[in-house]
């Protein structure tokens, strides 16, 4: 529509009358607004009649067109009257277009302002005159009116107010016409004008910030609409919008300046392209230096990337690469907003998954608790959502999470891995593939239960209860997830199960005890004892300050509280089922709640203990199933293949699993029913199966003979059965069941033992093992029936005939250490019958006949003879280690009785305890487990945990690690016991651990190895041996403990060796050693020359009286030892070497001693078994491949051909090197050479360590210091490496000859010094 090209305002042809429609009188204010509305109603239905073409009529009512503009009209107080004149004007500009008849600017602006006021009738649609309201915005919308503004100066001003009108009129009573027409309106405008300005795009936008959504969704759809037809013309305008704020910084530019970011998020929901400009301006924002725009930039990105349907990522690669950027960004909230996001993105952007994980992970480390418990959150939510949303990266990162250090992580990682579980593999909500994917979870959360900190134990009790095998389930159901569950387990998970049902029975016993104190009469010495139960059973629950006040107080209430008392008896009885366990705690609970308190910390505690002392899982019914469950599994009825196990595999574990609940809830098992199962197991060809069904009879039986005779009389002939000949683990079980379960055990036994005795035949050790194993037994448990006719077998038969003899030749493997199934039967039935020699003196427990003193002769005679018992060398390496390690073992067994280690010499402690550094990998391993587990469970004395000193000197790292952890276990075991009874301080001498010095300082002057006890590398071994123990027990300076230990020490100094007082160079070792322990101890402690509180007491069977004329004020240490103790060096003389020796020369590292690498070449250089041993500064940095390798333990390694090697290599210090290579030269390996059988013999070496090498060692041997990882007598073998490859067969011969010359150079008088040891 155009303007007229006349300035004045068009007049109508003749006087300038004003014509109105037929019937329609003349329109003044001199009328009333009544007859006013009446006529222009008129006048509306005219103008709505007429069209463009109306060529006569328009120039007819151009007057009164003129009129209706007037301001009578367009300031009238009636709203009709300025309605039906906004429809007239309506109608006037559609029938006069394009020329409008109103050529003054300011008249145009006056019409539309006022055409624009009446659109707000359009807010009530319920009004009369609503249609005449929508007939005007019709008009307005079809006819494009507003066009018209176009040209006006100040049209803008006309546009704002038209948009504000229809955005604030618009309202969910409009139908989608109404909506249509405001949108054709409006859209025109913005698409055929020049440009919008930023106050009329301000009216459009500030309708999609949050506060204006909530206020009226209408008008935000309106605008998102609107934005959406007009994306092509408005999205210039947006982009200079943002490009002010963002860029320039100009707020100022508009009030919706603050709420740039939710605008960008709203605009990219209704159009990305919206925002095409506007992107790059963000990735600007993210490298703000302002933490809070970064903040805020990054919120608006991750609702950007996360939204379902958004593409940006891959749109937008650059700004995607820079948004990750910021999962590393300095400021913690930035991280922490990255990290939230990542879990909108893992499940609306599964593709994206990648991207994202290298982020996690690093962000599963971040320093910040709260990130790294927000990585678990997004993980765990995404896995919830769909398991194909998380790779295995990503769980795996969770999984680590379980040992965060802080507790709140921790939890959110086991509990979120639990609810994957329950829902992916209990309730198998998406297959058996995810199932799989995430089967190790239940084994790691079994793992935390390792964890020593007791909310992990109590929060995988409760996982196992909930999410594991629900406790909420029906009887068959649960132990049907039970069954399959603990056929399924590694075997790790499977002890942490054990141990869970253990530590809860543990706990039960405690409250029935604490139950049973309640019964009696009050008294000094059992309100001792109820403090005792309290403060045991408060260490069993979280936070133990606060527990041990909660448990007086609940103990409290128990005494006060008969109903109580007795509904927690029910609970914890042997015959309570779980159904009536969860009515008595929800009784007890009921009773502890008033008064009631928003937060009850006292009760929650109460809950804790309940929830582990309650028996949610097992009672007889569960056994029942249980056992009907392994009766399908044997039948083969079961669904064993669909749970992912095979029959045989859940046979076993189910045997295993009723076997441990034998021990827990044995009242359970009492069932013919059961029992009749039990009997077809032991009937099975698997011994497992029969072993584990015969200890559940053990356990579970002492009512059978009584109750059920049918079971008894089935059972009795089976047992005698497995105890003649079954597997030694059978019948071992089978007497201990007969002497648990049955009244007239002395017939049974004697049964089983008259006929075994009289069978005993050395030449058939197949059959001799099971019989050796009944016998021990049946004489250790009916020792008054059987220990007489037991000693003319041990003297006869055992010693004589089968120890002293050796029948066949062991198999040459060349190992030190084979299987199981590759041991002699010969030498089994040695080992059986040293441990039946055990069996028969821990049943008399006494030593009234002698027994015990020549019976110890022949362990310790074993040791010396390096197992070779008869010196006829028939028996193999292998076979040898074997039986050093029965004879090691038997010592540990009966010093665990008093009576026996009263007799115990010191020799012959210290030949035991030398076991711990044999040259085979397999003996000290075992032997140090038997000697830790004695010692924690405090049935040694403390003078064995000694012995740990020495492995020190051991080549693998990993028993290094080993041994230091069980003497932290065994000394903190130590000190919680003294703690916690009160009259174990009469007994500090036996329990105390720093009372093991002394047994150390005297051990280790006893040591093979010191042989010069001035040479500075045996000082700086005997010093590494004792700071091994020194550094555990000074960890913490307790009762100015560091004092004690110098004192004690130089006491020690004061006193000669009682074990040979009259021998000086024996007391001058012991003195040396003592010595090096206070240099040890004044070098590592600022405050042990502080007065000692307490005088220690020396043990008198190590150390002589103190003699008050003898005072021992002399120092043993050189001042050139003492400098090698501070700085672990040892300076060597410059020596003349040819050109190869000064290739193969080793270099020299602070505390640590070099060799060189061996390589394969070097493997033919047959170190001897008495060849010197290396320093424990070596040892330390030694790798773990040298015990490990495919030919472990090789007795003949190949010899092959040697080459040279180069100077870089040889000369690698030993800390960062590999030792050789496992299949030439490994750590337990024993080289020989045909060529040295022409030797003369010569006298056997102490066991366990031969001395080290004198001085007229091989020149090669003591420079190569090359390790095939074996040392002598301990598994630390040192190898030369062949010089030259021409001169390979003089220095293989060199190498044979060398164990003898270094016994020829040793002085003689150990060997005969020990025979004289043995016949005290």
């Amino acid at each position: 529509m155009e303007f007229p090209q006349q300035p004045q305002q068009q007049r109508p042809a003749g006087d300038g009358k004003i014509t109105y429609p037929l019937g329609v009188k003349e329109i003044t204010d001199k009328i009333s607004n009544d007859e006013v509305v009446k006529r222009l109603k008129l006048v509306v239905k005219t103008y709505m009649d007429m069209d463009q073409d109306s060529e006569e009529e328009k120039q007819q009512y151009l007057a009164l067109a003129l009129h209706l503009a007037s301001e009578f009209f367009l300031r009238n107080p009636n709203k009709d009257v300025r309605l039906l004149v906004a429809c007239c004007l309506a109608d006037i500009f559609r029938i006069y277009a394009p020329e409008a008849p109103y050529t003054s600017h300011d008249k145009l602006k006056e019409i539309f302002l006022f055409i624009t006021r009446q659109l707000k009738g359009l807010e009530d649609t319920k009004s009369p005159q609503f249609n005449r309201y929508f007939y005007l915005l019709e008009n307005l919308a079809w006819v494009k009116s507003y066009n018209i503004c176009f040209e006006l100066e100040d049209c803008n001003e006309i546009f704002i107010q038209l948009f504000k009108t229809l955005f604030s009129v618009i309202n969910n009573s409009h139908n989608q016409k109404v909506q249509m027409h405001m949108l054709d309106l409006m859209s025109s405008i913005i698409m055929e004008g020049d440009g919008v300005t930023q106050e009329l795009l301000d009216t459009i936008l500030i309708n999609l910030i949050p506060a204006h959504k909530n206020l009226n969704k209408q008008a935000y759809d309106l605008a998102r609409t609107l934005l959406k037809r007009t994306v092509q013309t408005i999205e210039t305008c947006i982009a200079s919008f943002f490009n002010q704020v963002l860029v320039m910084g100009k707020s100022s530019v508009s009030d919706l300046s603050e709420h740039v970011f939710d605008l960008i998020q709203e605009l990219f929901a209704i159009d990305p392209l919206l925002l095409v400009s506007v992107m790059p301006q963000l990735e600007f924002k993210l490298k703000s230096n302002d933490g809070e725009e970064r903040l805020a930039v990054v919120k608006l990105l991750a609702k950007l990337f996360g939204a379902k349907d958004s593409e940006l990522a891959t749109q937008n690669r650059p700004l995607w690469q820079c948004f990750l950027g910021r999962f590393n960004d300095i400021h913690v909230p930035v991280r922490l907003e990255c990290v939230k996001f990542a879990s909108h993105c893992l499940m609306n952007h599964p593709d994206l998954a990648k991207d994202l994980t290298e982020f996690l992970k690093v962000r599963s480390h971040d320093p910040e608790e709260a990130i790294r418990h927000d990585v678990i959150v997004t993980i765990i939510n995404a896995g919830k959502k769909d398991l194909n949303l998380v790779n295995d990266q990503l769980l795996g990162f969770v999984r680590e999470r379980m040992l965060d250090k802080r507790w709140r992580v921790r939890k959110e990682a086991m509990m979120g891995l639990a609810q994957l579980f329950k829902k992916y593999c209990l309730h198998h909500e998406a297959g058996k593939e995810s199932a799989l994917k995430i089967s190790w979870i239940k084994d790691k959360l079994l793992h935390i239960y390792y964890q020593n900190s007791i909310d992990d134990k109590l929060l995988v009790e409760k996982i196992f209860a909930q999410y594991m095998v629900p406790h909420s389930l029906e009887t068959e159901e649960k132990m049907k997830c039970l069954y399959y569950l603990y056929a399924c387990l590694d075997t790790n998970a499977v002890k942490a199960l054990n141990e869970m049902w253990k530590c809860q029975n543990m706990l039960r016993g405690l409250v029935r005890e604490l139950l049973d104190l309640h019964k009696l009469p009050t008294s000094e010495a059992n309100t001792s004892a109820m403090f005792g139960k309290l403060m045991t059973i408060a260490k069993n629950l979280p936070d133990p300050g606060k527990a041990q006040d909660f448990m007086k107080k609940f103990n409290q209430v128990l005494g006060e509280d008969e109903k109580l008392r007795l509904q927690l008896e029910q609970l914890i009885s042997p015959t309570c089922s779980c159904k009536q366990a969860e009515q008595c705690v929800r009784e007890i609970t009921r009773k502890l709640t008033f008064p009631k308190q928003p937060t009850n910390p006292f009760l929650e505690m109460v809950k804790f203990l309940l929830e582990r002392i309650a028996p949610v899982h097992i009672d007889s019914e569960a056994i029942s199933a249980l056992v009907k469950l392994l009766n399908k599994s044997i039948e083969g009825t079961a669904d064993d293949e669909d749970e992912g196990v095979t029959p045989d595999t859940a046979i076993r574990a189910g045997l295993e699993l009723l076997k441990v609940l034998s021990f827990t809830h044995p009242t359970a098992f009492h069932s013919a029913e059961t029992y009749e199962s039990l009997l077809q197991c032991l009937k099975m060809e698997d011994d497992k199966v029969a072993e584990a069904a015969i200890q559940i009879f053990r356990n579970t039986g002492q009512k059978i003979e009584t109750e059920l005779p049918q079971i008894r009389s089935t059972l009795i002939p089976i047992l005698h059965q497995k105890a003649k000949r079954g597997t030694p683990h059978q019948a071992k079980q089978a007497v201990h069941c007969i002497h648990a379960i049955f009244h007239n055990k002395e017939v049974q036994l004697a049964q089983i033992f008259e006929p075994l005795s009289r069978s005993l035949n050395a030449d058939v050790p197949e059959q001799l093992i099971t019989p050796l194993v009944s016998l021990g037994h049946i004489s250790m448990l009916a020792p008054d029936q059987f220990a007489s006719p037991m000693k003319s077998i041990v003297a006869n038969f055992i010693v004589k005939d089968l120890l002293m003899n050796d029948r066949s030749v062991g198999n040459k493997n060349g190992r030190l250490w084979t299987a199981d199934d590759e041991v002699s039967p010969e030498v089994l039935a040695k080992v059986q019958a040293i441990k039946l020699l055990v069996r028969w003196l821990l049943g008399m427990k006494n030593n009234q006949s002698k027994s015990a003193n020549s019976t110890l002769r022949l362990p310790s005679a074993m040791l010396v003879s390096e197992g070779d018992l008869t010196e006829q060398k028939k028996i193999s390496k292998s076979d040898m280690s074997r039986l050093r390690l029965a004879a090691g073992s038997a010592i540990l067994k009966l010093a665990q009785e008093p009576c026996y280690h009263d007799i115990i010499t010191p020799e012959q402690f210290q030949l035991c305890g030398l076991v711990i550094n044999d040259e085979c990998y397999q003996v000290r391993q075992i032997y140090a487990q038997k000697l830790h587990v004695a010692l924690v469970k405090l049935l040694l004395p403390l003078e064995y945990m000694a012995v740990f000193a020495l492995c020190a000197k051991d080549p693998v790292k990993e028993r290094r690690a080993h041994a230091r952890q069980c003497l932290l276990k065994n000394i903190s075991v130590r000190r919680e016991y003294i703690k916690q009874n009160p009259m174990a301080h009469e007994k500090l001498l036996s329990l105390l651990p720093e009372y093991v010095v002394p047994y150390m300082i005297h051990l280790l002057a006893h040591d093979p190895d010191l042989t010069k006890p001035q040479d500075l590398e045996q000082l700086r071994d005997v010093k590494e041996c004792l700071w091994f123990m020194l550094e555990v027990l000074m960890t913490k300076n307790e009762n100015n403990s560091h004092s004690f230990l110098r004192k004690m020490v130089e006491n020690i100094k004061q006193t000669k060796d009682a074990q040979c007082p009259d021998d000086p160079k024996a007391n001058e070792k012991l003195y040396i050693v003592c010595d090096v322990a206070l240099f040890v101890i004044a070098n590592k402690s600022t405050s042990c020359h502080l007065d000692s509180p307490k005088d220690p007491v020396l043990p008198s069977k190590f150390y002589t009286p103190p003699d008050k004329e003898f005072v021992n004020d002399k120092e043993y240490l050189s001042a050139e030892a003492k400098i090698v103790l501070q700085t672990g060096k040892i300076q060597q003389p410059p020596k003349q070497t040819g050109v190869l020796g000064a290739v193969n020369k080793p270099l020299t590292v602070t505390a640590r001693r070099p060799y060189i690498k061996t390589f394969t070449s070097e493997t033919g250089s047959n170190a001897s078994t008495n060849s010197q041993p290396s320093s424990p500064a070596t040892n330390k940095s030694r790798d773990v491949s040298s015990e490990v390798g495919a030919r472990e333990n090789e007795e003949n390694p190949v010899i092959t051909k040697a080459v040279s090697v180069k100077k870089e290599e040889a000369a690698q210090p030993s800390g960062r090197k590999r030792a050789a290579p496992a299949s030439d030269g490994t750590e337990n390996s024993v080289s020989s050479n045909p060529s040295a059988g022409s030797q003369p013999p010569l006298n056997k070496p102490r066991r366990g360590r031969p001395p080290k090498n004198s001085a007229g060692a091989a020149t090669q041997e003591k420079e190569a210091g090359a390790t095939t990882g074996a040392g002598a007598g301990r598994g630390r073998k040192r190898a030369a490496p062949s010089q030259d490859p021409s001169s390979t067969a003089s220095t293989d011969a060199l190498s044979d000859k060398t164990p003898k010359q270094q016994k020829e150079a040793e002085p003689k008088r150990a060997a005969p010094q020990r025979q004289i040891d043995l016949q005290r």
